[in-house]
């Protein structure tokens, strides 16, 4: 299993292959807001725990193994942001938010959470039923 930072390496590269069709350590280095020598680092930790191939001023790849948790990873991100948009968090929160929680869930959570946003997303009257009690009880306070 990936640590939480690992995790995030995994995603981001990940994220940055499905955007760019590559991932370079300075651009890892600049979506985490980390030093290029971290993210040399993390990448051949990475590649001797089998989620990439890395090869020294050629770049990176991630193998079957490592794009396997990084779509499951980004999927956990989206589902999350989700799942807050949905409950009624500001907007201006989610990210930080997400960021402070993503890695304490276990997957069951996350499938759970998966289940209650299609809940709410099925039927609009039940995200409206929510906001109605948000609203009553912001009035309470």
């Amino acid at each position: 299993m990936p640590t939480p930072s690992m995790e995030d390496y995994i995603e981001q590269i990940y994220m940055l292959i499905e955007d760019k069709g590559y991932a370079r350590v300075s651009d890892i280095a600049e979506a985490l807001a980390v030093h290029p020598s971290s993210v040399t680092k993390m990448v051949q930790k990475l590649d001797k725990d089998q989620y990439l191939i890395y090869e020294k001023y050629r770049g990176l790849v991630l193998t079957s193994k490592g794009k396997k948790i990084g779509k499951r990873l980004v999927y956990r991100h989206e589902l999350l942001e989700q799942f807050l948009r949905v409950i009624g968090v500001d907007e201006e929160n989610i990210y930080e938010d997400v960021e402070g929680i993503e890695h304490h869930l276990s997957w069951n959570a996350i499938d759970r959470i998966g289940d209650l946003v299609q809940y709410f997303e099925e039927e609009k009257d039940r995200v409206e039923a929510l906001q109605t009690i948000q609203k009553q009880n912001e009035d309470n306070q």
